[in-house]
């Protein structure tokens, strides 16, 4: 007998789920831009900052076969949904093709900024080897996990401009549209996991979702690290030193560590919805400063008059 059925009976029926669903009038927007196409990337491209630089671009190597695994995993519990949920995956299919397709275009310029990624690149292909033959209920529970992680990510992003401050203008951007549509898609694979899972019991449903995510956590924070120090390596930076500064950038100054640790912790609540916390404002206010932004960049250079 599945132990999660002796569960605290305060758990234990699954159509009592006390939760807040997705906002009835989100509309997931599929924002079809290109970045960078034109212009070559500095090596340090965070404001010469080779810490800084170096979470982005291990981070960027994850994306496009992440971001494959994260639709097929969703895809495959499509059938049945309600027709607003079917509508979201679609769009978040969308969405998620887009980011492939940018950061396929993002790497190939940290590549050509001097850096080999073939080691990060084989990392990100032996977790996902650990993925074939498991059940496809598991891929989705790790899926909402790392979506989770994305969002929390996106949301700190938006909240704190100063994070991309020292950006490049076309990394900048790139980062900003992928965090506008990572925090507008959150509860996608979430609510997909619900319908998968309609007939568990909550705790049950409680117990995998926590478990897959202690899980996703200590490998994303590892293998991450592992990237950074690799891309460090190549710069010629290694050492205690180097080890102290990643930490510092991690859990200090900018802190983006630090600052995820109590939104990470609420995917443990019982009754958790991504959509309990609404950021939409973050993505407003994201997009009217990309509108400035790329106005501004648009209109020419003014001519004294003489």
């Amino acid at each position: 007998m599945d132990p999660a059925m002796n569960a605290p009976q305060s758990f234990s029926n699954a159509d009592s789920i006390d939760r807040k669903h997705t906002p009835a009038d989100l509309e997931l927007i599929i924002r079809d831009r290109r970045f960078g196409r034109d212009s070559k990337m500095r090596r340090w491209w965070m404001g010469g900052d080779p810490i800084g630089t170096a979470f982005y671009n291990a981070l960027s190597v994850t994306f496009p076969k992440g971001e494959a695994f994260f639709i097929e995993s969703v895809k495959e519990f499509r059938e049945g949904t309600s027709e607003r949920l079917a509508n979201e995956i679609r769009a978040f299919v969308k969405q998620e093709i887009n980011h492939t397709r940018e950061h396929v275009a993002f790497n190939r310029r940290v590549v050509d900024a001097g850096y080999d990624v073939k080691r990060l690149e084989e990392d990100v292909d032996k977790a996902l080897a650990l993925t074939k033959g498991r059940p496809k209920i598991a891929n989705l529970a790790s899926t909402m996990a790392l979506e989770h992680f994305t969002a929390i990510l996106a949301q700190q992003l938006l909240a704190n401009p100063k994070h991309l401050e020292t950006a490049d203008a076309d990394s900048r951007d790139l980062w900003r549209w992928h965090a506008m549509e990572e925090i507008e898609h959150k509860g996608v694979a979430f609510d997909t996991w619900m319908h998968a899972t309609k007939d568990w019991s909550r705790w049950r449903r409680w117990k995998v979702k926590s478990l897959v995510m202690l899980i996703v956590t200590k490998n994303f924070l590892h293998h991450r690290a592992v990237g950074m120090l690799e891309l460090l390596r190549q710069d010629g930076l290694t050492g205690p030193k180097v080890w102290a500064q990643l930490f510092w950038y991690a859990f200090g100054n900018p802190g983006m560590a630090r600052k995820i640790i109590l939104p990470w912790m609420t995917y443990f609540l019982p009754g958790f919805h991504p959509w309990k916390h609404d950021d939409r404002h973050l993505i407003q206010l994201a997009e009217s400063d990309y509108q400035d932004a790329v106005m501004a960049r648009a209109e020419p250079a003014l001519v004294p008059a003489e």
